[in-house]
């Protein structure tokens, strides 16, 4: 018998498993909310230099007329103003006399003034992050997705040691803290610290979340769970533009998408450990514990009873590790190499693009020129009919033309987008929300041939 034929014998995907899986899926739907947060936290409003002190003292818009030079929509330029206040364009009533192409401008040098509006409270606008600071907003991001990238590897590692039941609730509490003091952050330094241990612990609740979640489900759930999951992050998206629309201010947007990480911490503690786990790191009385629970809970009290820890450590010498180590399968046998060439293909070119492409649309909302609520909303919801759709293509016309068409069609999208004009905003959308929901169907056909190429043992 092995674990997944125990796992069947008491209960299979019985009350215990539809219970864990549904508390582990619900911390899912915020992960969207902090992965595209900065849509809505450094969002950058209308913005021109502060006007001249001495300017202040008159009426009306004459001083962003005699200090602000315009751009050629006639609207104030963002990062200049004139050296000497241009006097000279005023009439007696007030109107426009003449032009100052000719006058020198400089840099603002006392600040900037924003527009009142959806983006009145954000990091741009609370550390000027504009004009020769405008990158430092994407800087912000960069830095969380490297917290991603450095967590995937190192809880990876740590959860191996320690268990995945201990480093998920470590990693909703790490969140929790880290998020909240994200919404306190004094100073730009300060945020983009908290961002990276936020991007961290992302890294660990997605990765324990999903260990925790295929060990104790029976094989022949697996790909229904897999997908339900990966529903609660589009979901997510949903989540996030109602609790924008209803908080524009940044410090609250943060604070709420982050406390409810410590409500999942809390009931965390009463996850069950994953018993193959245990028992390989030498605790077979927690794991039988564990197993028994889990029977209890399923109505298969009499199964657990008559398990014990001998039976247990047989199992684990039933499934002993293949020679030369795991990754050594990867390339024992000629079919073998034939699918790690071709996964690895599809995982570091063609995913690290649809990674890149993905995100570079989901993160750069404001740059489509629409209602930023609307757009999350519509960027949100294509993940759901794409998803399916590369479900039924994959039984239909197989896994290699699933892949290939959904990722060409993304690069047709985006490359269509790069020629369309900036005015023409719906088409731009258009295309951009197909390409976003290729991108969404590319990925969900990788995860699903990928699980069914590789042996368990590398899974």
């Amino acid at each position: 018998m092995t674990f997944v034929e125990l796992l069947a014998h008491l209960g299979g995907m019985g009350r215990f498993q539809m219970t864990y899986v549904a508390a582990l899926a619900i911390p899912l739907l915020m992960l969207a909310s902090h992965n595209l947060l900065q849509n809505f936290t450094a969002g950058v409003p209308e913005h021109h230099c502060r006007p001249r002190p001495m300017a202040n003292d008159s009426a009306g818009d004459v001083p962003l007329l005699v200090s602000i030079p315009s751009d050629g929509h006639h609207r104030p330029q963002r990062c200049r103003r004139y050296v000497e206040l241009q006097w000279h364009l005023l009439e007696v009533n007030g109107t426009v006399n003449g032009t100052a192409n000719e006058a020198a401008t400089e840099p603002c040098r006392d600040g900037w003034t924003y527009q009142d509006g959806v983006f009145a409270h954000t990091i741009v606008t609370e550390w000027d992050l504009v004009c020769e600071s405008k990158r430092l907003r994407q800087v912000a991001q960069s830095i969380y997705m490297a917290g991603i990238l450095v967590g995937s590897g190192l809880f990876g590692v740590l959860s191996d040691k320690f268990g995945r039941r201990a480093l998920l609730t470590w990693c909703y509490l790490q969140l929790g803290v880290t998020g909240a003091g994200t919404a306190a952050a004094p100073t730009f330094v300060v945020y983009c610290l908290c961002r990276f241990l936020v991007g961290l612990a992302m890294a660990g609740v997605s990765l324990n979340s999903a260990s925790l979640c295929m060990e104790w489900i029976p094989t022949e759930a697996r790909a229904v769970v897999g997908t339900i999951n990966g529903y609660c992050y589009t979901l997510g998206q949903f989540v996030l533009a109602a609790v924008a629309f209803g908080l524009p201010h940044w410090r609250w947007l943060q604070l709420v998408v982050s406390l409810p990480f410590f409500l999942f911490f809390l009931y965390s503690w009463l996850f069950v450990e994953s018993a193959r786990w245990q028992v390989i790191a030498g605790r077979p009385d927690l794991a039988l514990k564990g197993l028994r629970k889990v029977a209890r809970v399923n109505g298969r009290k009499e199964e657990g009873d008559k398990l014990s820890e001998e039976a247990l450590r047989a199992l684990v010498r039933r499934e002993p590790p293949p020679p030369g180590g795991a990754l050594a399968t990867l390339v024992r046998t000629p079919g073998m190499r034939m699918v790690s060439c071709g996964v690895s293909f599809v995982w570091q070119v063609g995913l690290f693009s649809t990674s890149f492409a993905y995100y570079g649309l989901a993160m750069d909302l404001q740059g489509f020129g629409v209602d930023i609520y609307l757009s999350q909303l519509v960027f949100g919801a294509v993940d759901i009919p794409a998803k399916l759709a590369s479900v039924l293509a994959i039984s239909c016309v197989g896994r290699r033309v699933a892949q290939g068409g959904s990722l060409a069609l993304a690069g047709i999208c985006i490359l269509a987008n790069i020629i369309v004009p900036m005015e023409l905003q719906m088409l731009r959308m258009a295309f951009a929300v197909i390409g976003k929901g290729s991108l969404a169907a590319s990925f969900n056909c990788a995860y699903i041939f990928t699980g069914e190429l590789f042996p368990t043992v590398i899974r």
